[in-house]
């Protein structure tokens, strides 16, 4: 091989692997505002909450802690509450457990003793999950990847705050049943019925800008719209796409009030401006979450969180913010 070959094969081998992230660039997407229901499962099974046994908090005492992620016991992979349980019953009436958990991305153990009960279960001190069922609103699909981001947040833990690490999940089509509105100082939220027959795509990453997968299906007949940078975004009239009833989509007019380029998840500062929007909600209400905010016929991100004390306003993520952090 002559210098010429070796030249052009190493840069055909350094091109090829170069990384890049090419939904980053994506200058056009179908936005969402469809309501989804989801339901993910665990890697693993989370501490949520405690109990005493025989009169002792057994668990705080061994060193559990709120959001720690059982993985083992005995050595023995756990995955689910029903590993949990069988490893623990094939155990004798008076036992020292040795469960390995995760927390804070560390691996630690911890030895518990156990005492079988009358009715022949055993008593842990811990209340855990391994599942979360909800639902959010879908942000865009890549019509390119049929990809598609939503919530604008990660999963969490209603209970601890925690991010839940997810090992499977899907997103289901859903129905509005009904609303409870916001109030001051109280979060409304949206109540749907979920079809858990009807899964439009798998959840593959939840991370602290969204939820993202692959769709299975075709669930939107909306034309594609520009992607805006966040330096095109400007303070004023906007609007956001969600559902209210049903699986209805309609347009709402909102204002953007301030915008925040360093900020990970709260780049826009919004308002709910349309009446009939704060009629029937109040303002920003949970299941919103992932709402597509479209300025100029662009998008340009979507609805995060609600301001508890003030509920007509709330924050945003940026779209290329979500973009960018997809794989």
């Amino acid at each position: 091989m002559n210098f010429k070959r070796k030249l052009l094969y190493f840069l055909i081998s350094f091109i090829c692997i170069i990384p890049i992230n090419t939904l980053a660039y994506v200058k056009y997407l179908i936005p969402g505002g469809e309501n989804i229901g989801i339901k993910v499962a665990s890697d693993g099974v989370f501490v949520v909450g405690f109990y005493k046994v025989d009169g002792k908090e057994i668990a705080k005492k061994a060193g559990f802690e709120l959001g720690d992620r059982i993985v083992s016991i005995d050595n023995s992979e756990v995955h689910n509450i029903s590993d949990l349980i069988n490893q623990i019953d094939r155990s004798d009436k008076v036992i020292e457990i040795e469960y390995g958990i995760i927390r804070n991305n560390q691996n630690k153990t911890i030895k518990m003793n156990l005492k079988q009960e009358n009715d022949l279960s055993y008593k842990t001190g811990i209340y855990v999950k391994d599942s979360i069922t909800g639902i959010g609103t879908l942000t865009f699909i890549e019509p390119k990847s049929n990809t598609y981001g939503a919530l604008g947040h990660e999963i969490t833990d209603s209970i601890t705050g925690y991010n839940f690490i997810i090992k499977s999940g899907n997103i289901y089509s859903s129905k509005i049943t009904s609303i409870a509105k916001a109030k001051l100082g109280k979060p409304g939220e949206k109540n749907a019925n979920i079809n858990f027959n009807d899964i439009y795509g798998n959840i593959k990453e939840n991370l602290e800008t969204g939820i993202y997968g692959t769709l299975n299906k075709k669930i939107s007949n909306e034309e594609v719209v520009e992607v805006a940078n966040i330096d095109d975004v400007r303070i004023g009239k906007a609007e956001i796409i969600t559902v209210l009833a049903n699986n209805k989509k309609e347009h709402f007019d909102i204002k953007i009030l301030s915008i925040d380029k360093n900020n990970a998840t709260k780049n826009f500062l919004i308002e709910i401006t349309d009446a009939k929007l704060i009629n029937e909600t109040g303002g920003i209400v949970k299941g919103m979450s992932g709402s597509p905010i479209i300025q100029d016929g662009k998008i340009v991100g979507a609805i995060t969180h609600t301001v508890v004390d003030n509920p007509k306003k709330g924050y945003g993520i940026s779209i290329t913010r979500m973009l960018e952090s997809m794989e």
